[in-house]
């Protein structure tokens, strides 16, 4: 249950303070701007990895948690469980943001800016690196994992700088369903349900290629 209380609070922390960022910047007129609200995401998951990194494995990611199944190094009867926790912290994270600023005009909420294929390549692309970068610090030496929420936290930060205009750079299923589902606009949800899954599981595979 520890494990399972971890991964919900480390998500609910990315999705209020992370899109919590880009409400604010909505409502002030962007004051926390584009590279504020990127560097809100990639320290808040730096930080949550450090805190929660000895206890749950610091997953807050339903695609990182699928991914770490078949690299054989995660449980197949803990992956629902963790979903689940992911999925209801990112929830709790919105609706917090909702309760708190209920005439925000966006949720943080992310949708493809201009083509429908061109947001899914780039998240699943987005998200091969991210997991590649995480499976690598994950499991490495001790140093290794001393560096491993910069390193990740640090990939989430690029990752949204340069695409986060055009997809959203969301890389994380729970992060784009649970805005989605406080603003109702789930027409583009697909993408960020099935693209970082895809994404990470190739991440994982070349891994695997790659130690042989």
């Amino acid at each position: 249950m520890r494990n399972y209380v971890a991964e919900a609070l480390g998500t609910f922390a990315i999705l209020f303070f992370g899109t919590g960022a880009a409400i604010v910047d909505s409502i002030t007129g962007g004051t926390v701007s584009h590279v504020g609200i990127s560097v809100t995401f990639g320290f808040t998951v730096m930080s949550m990895i450090y805190v929660f990194g000895n206890t749950s494995g610091a997953h807050f990611n339903p695609a990182v948690t699928i991914a770490f199944y078949f690299s054989g190094r995660f449980p197949g009867k803990e992956i629902l469980p963790y979903v689940i926790a992911q999925f209801l912290g990112a929830i709790a994270g919105s609706g917090l943001l909702l309760f708190l600023f209920p005439d925000a005009a966006t949720r943080g909420e992310t949708v493809p800016s201009r083509d429908v294929l061109q947001a899914f390549v780039l998240e699943g692309v987005l998200t091969f690196f991210l997991m590649l970068t995480i499976i690598h610090v994950a499991h490495g030496s001790k140093e290794q994992g001393m560096f491993a929420g910069l390193a990740i936290g640090s990939v989430v930060l690029m990752a949204a700088l340069f695409a986060g205009p055009i997809c959203g750079a969301s890389m994380n299923p729970a992060r784009s369903l649970a805005p989605a589902l406080m603003s109702g606009n789930l027409q583009s949800i697909w993408i960020y349900l099935t693209a970082p899954v895809l994404g990470a599981v190739g991440a994982v595979l070349g891994w695997k290629w790659l130690r042989r």
